[in-house]
């Protein structure tokens, strides 16, 4: 049995989602599970129930028009993707949608059974990568307060007495990765003689 995908269909045009039903395979490898609802107050309803992987929206509905349907709905639930849905081939309403965090943005009648399931599926993965890449910058450690340095040899001593070198000492509390070269101030130091092409030293 494939992977089952839920997807809800906020849209308020009953052949139109029809229509989005039958392009979607409800058997295969990736298996779509539609669930409509034609207006922004029961879609919002029908999140709060979890369960939907993905949404299809409509931003013209009854009770709501324009990105402020996108809004209201991205607020309720965050984590899900959204594709756009609309019969307005608008740029710049598309630029802004996606600006603001929609996975995509399709025009109606320009749709295609073939399109609407890779924008599913890439939709999928790049909120998948966004959910990673925010868990992996809420876990990033970050430096602050007074860090006692020695002023000869620039060790730093962390909170348990400990002295070691900076780079260690960052590396252990922070992504941050070193490289090391000579400034400009150094090379003339160190190489007096030398001129500032043979005294760089590259990045390792």
């Amino acid at each position: 049995m494939g992977e089952i995908l839920h997807i809800l269909v906020v849209e308020d045009n009953p052949a139109d989602a029809d229509f989005i039903r039958e392009m979607l395979p409800p058997s295969g490898p990736l298996q779509f599970r539609v669930e409509p609802v034609a207006r922004l107050s029961k879609a919002l309803a029908r999140l709060e129930r979890r369960g939907i992987d993905l949404v299809l929206l409509d931003l013209g509905l009854p009770d709501s028009q324009g990105l402020e349907t996108f809004y209201a709905l991205r607020k309720a639930a965050p984590g899900i993707p959204v594709i756009v849905l609309s019969g307005n081939d608008d740029q710049e309403l598309a630029i802004a949608a996606v600006r603001d965090g929609a996975q995509d943005y399709l025009v109606k009648g320009r749709i295609d059974g073939d399109l609407l399931v890779r924008a599913a599926r890439y939709a999928l993965e790049r909120e998948r990568l966004i959910l990673e890449l925010r868990e992996a910058l809420a876990h990033i450690k970050t430096l602050s307060g007074l860090l006692p340095i020695c002023s000869g040899c620039k060790k730093i001593r962390d909170d348990k007495g400990y002295w070691s070198q900076v780079e260690s000492y960052i590396a252990s509390r922070s992504e941050a990765k070193f490289t090391h070269s000579l400034c400009p101030d150094c090379a003339k130091k160190y190489f007096p003689d030398a001129d500032e092409s043979q005294t760089s030293v590259p990045a390792k």
